[in-house]
């Protein structure tokens, strides 16, 4: 287990909340955390280290790190300024999720509570799985991916970088969605989606 006062935080609002939560379920303790400015609600009674984008930020300050931060975009981005720094991202895991032994995970990912993860697939790094989804075998989730709660993806789905699917959606087996893409919330998603589209309904159409 990472040892007390090891493990900074990046992000202090209401993703970070669910994973600060989850991770001290897993016995790790967090020495504080970062954002660009001190929080006047510290409901966990963290320290404030500092922002971590700061060209004077003091990355020896923590051993690892871990990823608060829900926005996929500046979630990337952190993952891979830290990486750049040498320094190892946490993924947290609930211990309720069912995770195959055959699945792939990268780096800095967050998997919630009831999350099931099947056979033989594959998610990036800096993901997050949420409360409640079931991503079903062979699917394969490229960095920075987000499903949202009580999302399903059925057997053997593509979905690229940056892409976000929100809650309560479903997406057919064998579909491919690209990166940069948005499914509304309770959308089913029946064909492939190219890259940096918005895609809302049962069944789900493109918003232009």
């Amino acid at each position: 287990m990472p040892g007390k006062k090891s493990v900074a935080i990046i992000g202090y609002s209401g993703h970070a909340y669910v994973v600060l939560e989850t991770a001290k379920m897993q016995g790790i303790h967090f020495l504080g955390y970062c954002e660009n400015n001190p929080i006047l609600q510290n409901p966990y009674n963290l320290a404030y280290l500092g922002f971590e984008s700061d060209n004077n930020f003091d990355w020896s300050i923590a051993e690892k790190f871990v990823l608060g931060i829900g926005d996929n975009y500046i979630r990337y981005k952190i993952g891979k300024l830290i990486h750049a720094k040498k320094k190892k991202i946490l993924t947290i895991t609930h211990p309720s999720a069912v995770i195959s032994t055959t699945v792939k995970i990268g780096h800095g990912n967050f998997i919630g509570a009831n999350v099931i993860v099947n056979a033989l697939a594959t998610i990036g790094d800096y993901c997050i799985i949420n409360n409640g989804s079931i991503i079903e075998h062979e699917c394969k989730l490229e960095d920075a991916v987000h499903i949202a709660p009580g999302a399903v993806l059925a057997g053997n789905v593509r979905v690229g970088s940056n892409t976000f699917v929100g809650a309560n959606s479903v997406v057919k087996q064998g579909v491919s969605i690209g990166k940069n893409v948005i499914i509304g919330a309770g959308s089913t998603v029946i064909r492939d989606i190219p890259d940096n589209q918005v895609w809302v309904g049962n069944p789900a159409r493109r918003l232009k």
